[in-house]
């Protein structure tokens, strides 16, 4: 998510209002507000206007927050209502970053509420699982990024591929990935869930292919080797791919460590090219 300087400061501000409004509430609380919040999401993306007038910056933040009062009293939680408050209150540089600022504050709260239940670890493994499978099939992740498919479609097609196997908290995050994911790929959006997931104790992720599966001690060998390399803790979320041939492939960020017999011989045919 990409945000101007305003926004990003709005962000901040809404950050530590829900901070607050979470600190002493339990699992089931946290879990409530992430789907309120998410819930103005979807309203805003449908409801150009509203979420223009919610986003005026010509208007004073007491009156953008009492439009929020007006429509959303009563229908959510205080809890919810608060952090709203915080979002109105701010000054966004565009309703569109409102908006994506507004679902990073509904995904923050659906992952506390996984942390305060021990069930953050179990999120960052399904999520990855869920874009992996996502990844591998094509024709699913076309399914789910179509521009014309109905909401309601897609997110039956969603239960019904994974509804009873993963977390609540799962379910709910690739849901919302797949309500906005508005032909901008679905598959992308998940592995930056994984990743936000990661970020919740401080590590970074590694996406490894290996030809073959690796064995608990050579995991435990390649997250030290990383740990080292980078100097923080990474999350390694390994897959299996016989193409490779042997070897494996580390992806962390935007970095790609190509160990992997087939990018051996990629390299040596690309050398061989420019001779």
């Amino acid at each position: 998510m990409t945000l101007h300087a305003a926004s990003r400061e709005a962000l901040g501000l809404a950050e530590e209002r829900l901070g607050e409004v979470l600190a002493d509430a339990d699992a089931t609380v946290s879990s409530s507000v992430g789907d309120e919040l998410l819930s103005v999401v979807d309203l805003l993306d449908r409801e150009i206007g509203l979420r223009r007038a919610v986003s005026d910056a010509s208007a004073t933040p007491e009156a953008r927050t009492a439009l929020v009062r007006r429509l959303f009293d009563g229908k959510l939680s205080e809890p919810a209502l608060k952090v709203l408050d915080a979002v109105a209150g701010s000054r966004w540089s565009s309703p569109r970053e409102l908006t994506d600022g507004l679902e990073s504050l509904g995904r923050s709260a659906l992952l506390t509420s996984a942390e305060k239940t021990g069930n953050v670890d179990t999120v960052e493994s399904q999520l990855f699982q869920v874009a992996r499978v996502v990844a591998n099939h094509p024709e699913l992740e076309a399914a789910l990024s179509d521009l014309n498919g109905s909401a309601e479609a897609k997110r039956a097609l969603v239960r019904g591929l994974f509804a009873d196997k993963v977390d609540v908290v799962t379910e709910t995050l690739v849901e919302q990935v797949v309500r906005r994911a508005k032909g901008r790929g679905v598959g992308v959006g998940l592995d930056k869930l994984v990743e936000l997931a990661a970020e919740r104790r401080r590590r970074s992720v590694a996406y490894v292919t290996s030809a073959s599966a690796l064995s608990d001690e050579q995991t435990a060998q390649l997250g030290a080797k990383l740990n080292d390399i980078y100097g923080r803790q990474i999350a390694l979320h390994v897959e299996v791919d016989p193409r490779l041939g042997g070897g494996l492939v580390v992806r962390v960020g935007d970095e790609v460590i190509d160990g992997s017999a087939a990018g051996q011989l990629a390299a040596l045919r690309r050398r061989l090219a420019r001779a």
